[in-house]
């Protein structure tokens, strides 16, 4: 009789959807303090604008660092660094008394919290064929969404009872409790002893790669090459214009319904769990629409391409934010925007490993996610000028209303620039 195919694989994206809810409650947090944060370093809109970009300019070159690493140490140990240089980052934000201080654990954070997706996005690779891929990435993705779900209550929470400190210091501690789990439990495929043969066929079922040992690299891909490649570069712009999108969703929305429809920071805020529950909604149906075209016999690319196109139009009726005229039409409105974005991200992530073999995997996710974060340091100093400006002149939501267009467009011009770019999404040779 033929031995039942484990489902180990499932296990895996489990500790992936971990990682990432960490790794999201711990960036976040900054964003629901700043009101407090604000009063006792006397920050303006633009002081905290740098402070974001202070994070994105870390996150944008840790990026490329942990990119190489990751596919040079392989995803068990170079995830594992990752997770300790961003939780120790964050716990220190509880212990600086000066803006450089906080400037400087912010860059911390970042640099650590950049190998989370290279990293997931590799183990993905190494561990689903790829008409899961997308499935599996929406699901490990939805944590970032649950992170920001778990923020509005937790930190409020905390920073009622603690202070401002012991927010950044106890959700940071969180991660070395998830890192235990992490060696106990992880293992590429073809050494791991909780897996059968019929699941680790599964896994190579539509690829000839087979990862063997992952601290053994393979052939060596240069580092520049993969920017003579045009799929990079489709990859490159599918980030660039969106993932600044979704910063200003983590960073300011809490000061959008602040400002416009006064609520109350210092209390859990069910507009904003509303919001970021609807993006799990995103993330998981996604990654799940593009696997049911798949298995409807559509090709791996059009399956993607389609989903992304779908999910792009989903994001333009933010522009009617700026004729809500009470908080739950801008939440409908913002939660449709932000769930539709996780449902972009779980497939533009996918399309790396579709395009690219697994030894570059984590090297092209690091180039992309370098230019979300490029685009993320661009566009916090666009908002911080707007809103300052608009703050100035007393009407603060002209400002949002302002970015809200912005962030309606941005999709569509994405997914267009990647069917130029890449019009058949073919498979990369190195």
């Amino acid at each position: 009789m033929t031995a039942k195919r484990t489902n180990y694989r499932w296990t895996v994206v489990t500790l992936l959807f971990f990682a990432t809810t960490i790794n999201y409650l711990d960036r976040q947090v900054i964003g629901f303090l700043k009101p407090t944060l604000e009063k006792d370093f006397k920050w303006t809109e633009e002081d905290y604008s740098h402070m974001v970009m202070i994070f994105q300019a870390a996150y944008a070159v840790g990026l490329l660092g942990f990119g190489r690493l990751i596919d040079k140490l392989g995803t068990k140990l170079g995830y594992t660094i990752s997770l300790i240089v961003w939780s120790i980052g964050a716990m220190l934000h509880g212990i600086v008394r000066s803006t450089l201080g906080f400037g400087v654990v912010r860059a911390t954070l970042g640099l650590g919290e950049s190998g989370n997706f290279p990293a997931a996005i590799k183990v993905v690779a190494e561990w689903f064929p790829k008409k899961e891929r997308a499935l599996a990435t929406g699901v490990f993705n939805s944590g970032a969404n649950i992170g920001a779900v778990v923020a509005p209550v937790m930190v409020p929470w905390i920073l009622g009872i603690y202070g401002w400190q012991m927010a950044f210091i106890l959700t940071g501690a969180i991660g070395f409790i998830w890192l235990i789990f992490w060696w106990i439990f992880y293992e590429i495929p073809s050494r791991h002893q909780k897996i059968n043969a019929a699941e680790l066929e599964h896994i190579n079922s539509d690829t000839d790669e087979i990862i063997v040992a992952d601290t053994i690299p393979q052939d060596k891909v240069k580092w520049l090459k993969l920017f003579s490649i045009r799929q990079t570069w489709a990859f490159f712009f599918g980030k660039f214009l969106t993932d600044p999108i979704w910063w200003f969703f983590l960073y300011w929305l809490p000061s959008y319904f602040a400002s416009t429809f006064k609520l109350d920071l210092t209390k859990p805020s069910l507009p904003l769990v509303i919001v970021y529950t609807a993006t799990t909604i995103g993330s998981v149906g996604g990654g799940y629409l593009s696997s049911y075209f798949i298995k409807r016999g559509w090709t791996v690319f059009r399956a993607r391409k389609t989903t992304m196109f779908i999910v792009a139009i989903c994001v333009v009726p933010i522009m009617g934010a700026r004729f809500a005229t009470n908080i739950w039409q801008a939440v409908a409105l913002i939660s449709l925007a932000a769930a539709a974005h996780q449902a972009w991200s779980a497939n533009v992530l996918t399309t790396a490993s579709d395009m690219f073999p697994k030894r570059a995997v984590s090297s092209v996710v690091g180039i992309g996610g370098m230019a979300g974060s490029v685009g993320g340091i661009l566009f916090p100093f666009l908002v911080g000028w707007v809103l300052e400006n608009y703050k100035e002149a007393g009407n603060i939501t002209a400002g949002y209303n302002i970015i809200f267009t912005i962030c309606g467009l941005a999709y569509l011009l994405a997914w267009l620039i990647m069917h130029f770019l890449s019009p058949r999404m073919k498979v990369v040779k190195l």
